[in-house]
């Protein structure tokens, strides 16, 4: 499905450039058939794999996806993978971006905890969706470019932090909800420490074989695990590498 999308969006852009598509009385420009290409993410992708939730496909069609990719990616922005963002690390496939944010269950009023900013685009869809975000980056690089997109696109209500996420922001906490987008062997315990009472985190765990997890907490502090889909994603890094089995 991803190559129909990637098909897309390089004929629409060799139209564009083509002498024919020129001499035309109008030519679509590149925010066009980024939105074209974006829509048929949302329809094919995210859709017709089961999101329902209004709000997490309201973000996925209006955030502009490509302007965190890099330049030589940015054709198949909305295409059906993950792609390369620098320093050996991804963005994650669009569905698995819209997966985990519809498990959240956000309704607005949350603060949020993001482990792994990468290229911000998870953090972006977040800030649409709830009150704050915090993202924390353990790679300076990419915290910095990050910071730099998410300021360009005037996403203001996001908090960005270089650090080692397997210690969450303590001082921050508690959070409503909370989101990794990195995986560790076994499940950071100060992480489940600053979730929240009512709180829900998603993160995938695992080494060889993962699996993307829900953690809710009850009001009572009590924790209850329920195994989402088997995922790959980059290892955890940091003190995360110490706890292996």
């Amino acid at each position: 499905m991803y190559l129909k999308c990637s098909f897309i969006i390089f004929l629409l852009f060799s139209l564009t450039c083509s002498g024919k598509c020129q001499q035309q009385k109008k030519s679509p420009n590149t925010n066009d058939l980024y939105k074209i290409a974006r829509e048929t993410m949302v329809e094919q992708q995210i859709k017709q794999r089961g999101i329902s939730d209004v709000h997490v496909i309201k973000a996925m069609l209006n955030i502009p996806r490509h302007e965190f990719v890099p330049a030589e990616y940015q054709p198949f922005a909305y295409a059906d993978h993950p792609l390369p963002i620098g320093e050996s690390q991804t963005i994650s496939q669009p569905y698995i971006v819209a997966l985990m944010t519809e498990s959240l269950h956000l309704k607005g009023h949350e603060r949020v905890l993001e482990i792994g900013t990468g290229s911000g685009y998870q953090a972006a869809v977040l800030s649409v969706l709830t009150d704050t975000v915090f993202t924390i980056e353990i790679i300076p690089a990419l915290s910095e470019i990050a910071k730099s997109t998410l300021q360009r696109l005037n996403f203001s209500n996001i908090c960005c932090r270089i650090g080692d996420g397997y210690h969450g922001w303590a001082e921050k906490a508690p959070f409503d909800a909370i989101v990794v987008t990195a995986a560790p062997s076994q499940i950071p315990q100060p992480l489940i420490d600053q979730l929240a009472p009512n709180g829900r985190m998603v993160i995938p765990v695992g080494d060889v074989f993962q699996e993307l997890i829900l953690i809710q907490k009850d009001k009572q502090g009590t924790i209850y695990r329920h195994s989402i889909v088997p995922v790959r994603f980059v290892p955890m890094t940091g003190k995360a590498q110490q706890h292996q089995d």
